[in-house]
């Protein structure tokens, strides 16, 4: 295997500088990024499970050294993606060792320090490596050993850190490489497997364990149980620096002593924004919640909520939407709520980007929870509540101080009453939660908030932050809780279980088609429902055929991480097989109102102009359909 040399790049004295305490906090906060980084950049020769520990290794000796260090930021590093400076920093110092390890040894007789196995952090007994994933996992781990350490470099840059083309040729040049349009065009040769770099396979975070050579160790019990003796003590020593670990509760034992750390797990730092703010600001999202809960001043629970934030022992259970990021906070956060609900005490928290949600048992610290949530740039609708407890089959919410009135209505009862809820401090009552649904869905509760700008209705999937229903054209949609709306997403409610658990945004509903059938049996409903994530990406978009009468809409075609029926690409077309009530089968299409023509190919052959088809064929028949735009662009079907 080829690889290039690595030189320390000089950097001029007009560059950023970070210094320790920075870089520090960036690497508590994104350390899991920066080992995926690492352990995908070195040798594959190494081992997996040692390229486990090198990685994680690499990375905890990447900060700069000694406390008034400040380290230079090359201006190629930064400005790419927001992490900031200091991330910048560690990223380049974790490529720079993780390169060096793939250079050959030269004549000496020693390895480089970087393929040598790590001093810290070290394993006793096991085997350590992420787990197997599938065919395509295991091709994509081939094709990247089959590249040089720069190509992977560059691979990575590309699809891990999603850097533009100039940044990861400016970013390989920082690290010291002499040629790095070569490196690019091999990782070029690659294919971006954004979603695979995201599996198991690849995260060094999240690992199996297996037993060494057991014969070996048998032979060496002795020396093992010495060491892991040493070992165990000094555990105790580190971990109980100063006051100890009790104050922490669940925490896992402080590891990091720096001003800027200990600020942000300072309860008496924490943000708290007086009551009445929210009525004179200028934008109405978590920023202007205040503190509330019966234990806002209970500085040891809040201590232990920090705590568990930064340092997440063995025992809490952890859970964050698909995107979040899970690392500490980069400085004190803002309390939105503290108190006692149902069985549990209740910390939420918000650091301008997430939303955090610590619950422990009332009785004691231990089972407690950490859930994390992306809410960054909400406002309004989507702003206007998060789930505080879930507890038999029911969820609690606490409400945005704006929300006047609350109540619990069945999405699948459009001409049924809400029922009120009560609203205690900005606690709703308990509703019925569909985020565990199971067997036969027969009804999808849903939460009407009412504030100033009128109702909006919002859907638990199973996340902190509940998902806003909307109905209407994808450039204009509106609230879904006029008599409208909830007409139009009754058939369709059940569907919003299709979505749980992916860090759904908001879900809107539009009918983009009205169809009449065939031997006059009435008007078909074509809807589009599109949802939208915090993410910005993984958008499914699903084209529901519902017949006249039916209880349920159909669906008829599915699409993910694609821009039909959102803002950006506002036209959808699909098809289904219908049966009339005389027993014939129809092949029945349909395009949004700028389709010009529909034509259908394979088993059922015809074409019709605007933006309906309707034609006889024959049951299970297989047909393909294309349509044309008012503006003579071509229109696939859904997928």
């Amino acid at each position: 295997m080829q690889s290039q040399d690595v030189a320390p790049r000089p950097s001029s004295s007009s560059e950023p500088v970070v210094d320790a305490e920075q870089a520090e906090a960036a690497l508590v906060e994104h350390y899991p990024r920066l080992v995926k980084l690492a352990y995908l950049v070195l040798p594959p020769d190494l081992g997996r499970s040692r390229r486990v520990l090198t990685a994680h290794s690499l990375v905890q000796r990447a900060l700069p050294r000694g406390r008034a260090t400040a380290s230079p930021v090359p201006a190629p590093a930064r400005g790419y993606d927001s992490a900031g400076p200091g991330y910048a920093l560690l990223r380049l110092q974790v490529l720079r060792t993780a390169l060096a390890a793939d250079r050959p040894r030269g004549r000496g007789r020693w390895p480089r320090p970087s393929r040598l196995p790590p001093l810290l952090p070290q394993v006793w007994g096991l085997r350590l490596f992420p787990r197997s994933g599938g065919a395509d996992e295991l091709a994509l781990d081939q094709q990247l050993a089959s590249l040089s350490a720069a190509a992977r470099a560059a691979y990575v840059l590309r699809v891990l850190e999603r850097l533009p083309d100039t940044a990861v040729r400016q970013v390989l040049s920082a690290v010291g490489l002499s040629d790095p349009g070569t490196a690019q065009r091999a990782a070029d040769r690659l294919p971006a497997q954004y979603a695979l770099l995201e599996s198991p396979e690849f995260d060094p975070c999240s690992l199996q364990a297996r037993p060494t050579d057991l014969v070996r160790r048998r032979q060496h019990t002795k020396a093992a149980l010495a060491a892991a003796a040493a070992l165990a003590v000094c555990g105790v020593l580190v971990a109980l620096p100063g006051d100890g670990w009790g104050p922490d509760g669940a925490a896992a034992p402080a590891y990091a002593r720096n001003p800027s750390a200990e600020a942000a797990l300072d309860p008496a730092r924490l943000t708290r924004i007086a009551p009445a703010a929210w009525r004179t600001a200028t934008r109405q999202d978590f920023s202007a919640w205040p503190a509330r809960g019966d234990l806002t001043g209970d500085a040891d629970l809040l201590r232990r909520a920090l705590a568990v934030w930064a340092r997440p022992g063995g025992s809490v259970h952890v859970s964050a939407t698909t995107g979040t990021p899970s690392g500490g906070p980069a400085g004190p956060p803002q309390l939105l709520y503290a108190g006692e609900v149902d069985a549990s005490r209740i910390v939420l928290l918000y650091d301008g980007l997430r939303l955090v949600r610590y619950a422990e048992p009332k009785d004691s610290t231990a089972g407690a929870a950490l859930d994390f949530a992306r809410a960054d740039g909400a406002s309004g609708a989507e702003a206007a509540a998060v789930v505080l407890d879930r507890s038999d089959g029911n969820v609690r919410y606490l409400t945005a101080p704006w929300v006047t009135k609350a109540a619990e209505r069945d999405l699948m009862r459009a001409a049924s009453a809400p029922l009120d809820l009560a609203l205690h401090d900005g606690v709703t009552g308990p509703l019925a939660s569909q985020a565990q649904q199971t067997g036969a869905c027969t009804s999808w509760q849903v939460l009407q908030l009412t504030d100033g700008s009128g109702a909006h209705l919002l859907s638990d999937l199973g996340e902190l932050v509940p998902a806003r229903l909307t109905t209407g054209r994808p450039a204009a949609p509106r609230d879904a809780s006029g008599a409208a709306g909830l007409r139009a997403w009754a058939p369709f409610a059940c569907s919003l279980g299709a979505v749980r658990g992916q860090g759904v945004r908001s879900v809107n509903a539009w009918q983009f088609a009205e169809q009449p059938l065939p031997g006059a049996s009435g008007t078909a409903a074509w809807v589009c429902t599109r949802a939208e994530t915090w993410r910005g990406q993984d958008a499914q978009a699903l084209a529901q055929f519902r017949a006249p009468g039916g209880k349920y809409g159909a669906v008829a075609a599915k699409a993910e991480d694609g821009p039909a029926c959102g803002v950006r690409d506002p036209h959808v077309l699909a098809g289904v097989l219908w049966k009339s009530q005389r027993g014939h089968w129809y092949l029945l299409a349909a395009g949004d109102a700028h389709t010009a023509s529909i034509t259908a190919t394979g088993g059922a052959a015809a074409q019709a102009h605007g933006q309906l088809l309707a034609v006889r064929a024959e049951q299970g028949v297989q047909a393909q359909l294309t349509g044309k735009l008012d503006d003579g662009r071509s229109l696939g079907v859904l997928h």
